[in-house]
């Protein structure tokens, strides 16, 4: 079957409200796509890797759990949201999974993601799973209707990176919510990496100017205007991430995120920080060797490392010092940590 992009006629959806999400759309829109070699030359090459690693623990975390309830050949279909220019696609054939559907608001990626899809196809060994793709705004509109078949149900809900986007307004977030639960099957289960709100609030409070703070690989920075208490919904401030990301977000209450959720079936199971989910992945030597593989931490000392600030590599220097039998150490540098623990995964269940 031919793979197409789907485009979503908004003009239909009395939902839709004005907002920042043509703002994002460009933003990701205007990102070019870049070769290994001119990506390995980022300064944050190796962090980018590590929350890939992460996304890759995610994901066969939630596979396994759904086919430990089912019987062998299972077919799994997937929602992904947000998908962007199809970063996941090897993990979702890593996964065995037998369809797709991504759905991005970025016209430009959603067509990255397809032809990345295609060259996939070609490449595969065995036949890969079947796909579709819908540009739509899922904060604005129900996608449902976009499916080629407005009767399927997903296993697994995946938003990468992007959720956050939805809690723009009240209405984005119920709207995001409902693409969620009414596509999951009960049982199935809904995954997102999202901004730690919490340590936001404790970096901002202890900031020198109370309005922004980062570091030379990342800034966040609210405006002067911020609403004193905060708003739920619509908390928006910038963020900066090194040759990736410079757009706005928002906010996520989390006691609010799952209380919303409840009222849509969906029922929270955990909320971990990066650092947790880290320490319980590297427990078993399978993902131990998957770091190496996606190149996920660095090595130190080599001479790679080229850093703005003094001290980046005293935590690897202090862990050299003490264990003489070592060389060297796997590790990233302090401003990628400290990026790094801003963020954090939940995993929610479809209850009813």
């Amino acid at each position: 079957m031919e793979t197409r992009v789907k485009c979503a006629k908004y003009e239909d959806n009395h939902n839709e409200e004005k907002g920042l999400g043509s703002v994002v759309a460009d933003h990701y829109n205007n990102i070019m796509n870049k070769g290994v070699k001119d990506r390995a030359k980022s300064r944050i090459f190796h962090m980018r890797n590590f929350n890939n690693w992460i996304k890759s623990y995610l994901i066969n975390y939630c596979l396994e759990q759904i086919r430990e309830r089912q019987v062998d050949d299972y077919p799994i279909s997937v929602l992904d949201l947000g998908c962007g220019k199809g970063g996941d696609l090897l993990k979702w054939q890593k996964g065995n999974i037998k369809h797709l559907i991504c759905a991005d608001i970025a016209a430009v990626s959603m067509e990255a993601c397809k032809e990345r899809y295609e060259i996939n196809k070609k490449r595969a060994r065995s036949p890969l799973f079947s796909a579709e793709f819908i540009v739509a705004d899922c904060t604005k509109i129900r996608i449902k209707n976009q499916f080629e078949n407005s009767n399927r149900m997903v296993d697994l809900v995946s938003c990468q990176f992007a959720f956050h986007y939805c809690f723009e307004s009240f209405s984005q977030a119920e709207t995001m919510l409902r693409n969620i639960s009414e596509n999951l099957k009960k049982g199935g289960y809904f995954i997102a990496t999202v901004p730690n709100a919490y340590e936001i609030m404790l970096r901002l409070k202890n900031s020198e100017d109370g309005l922004s703070f980062g570091n030379e690989v990342y800034q966040i920075k609210f405006p002067e205007e911020r609403p004193a208490p905060p708003p739920l919904f619509g908390d928006r401030y910038n963020f900066y991430l090194e040759g990736v990301v410079d757009c706005p977000e928002f906010l996520i209450h989390p006691p609010t995120l799952e209380a919303l959720a409840a009222k849509w079936g969906l029922k929270q199971v955990w909320i971990r920080d990066f650092q947790t989910l880290f320490e319980d992945a590297v427990k078993d030597r399978e993902y131990q060797n998957l770091l190496s593989v996606m190149k996920a931490l660095e090595n130190y000392p080599t001479n790679e490392q080229e850093t703005e600030t003094e001290g980046e590599y005293s935590h690897a220097e202090d862990h050299l010092a003490q264990n003489e039998r070592a060389d060297r150490i796997r590790t990233l540098s302090k401003s990628e940590w400290d990026a790094i623990r801003i963020y954090q995964a939940c995993l929610f269940k479809k209850v009813t």
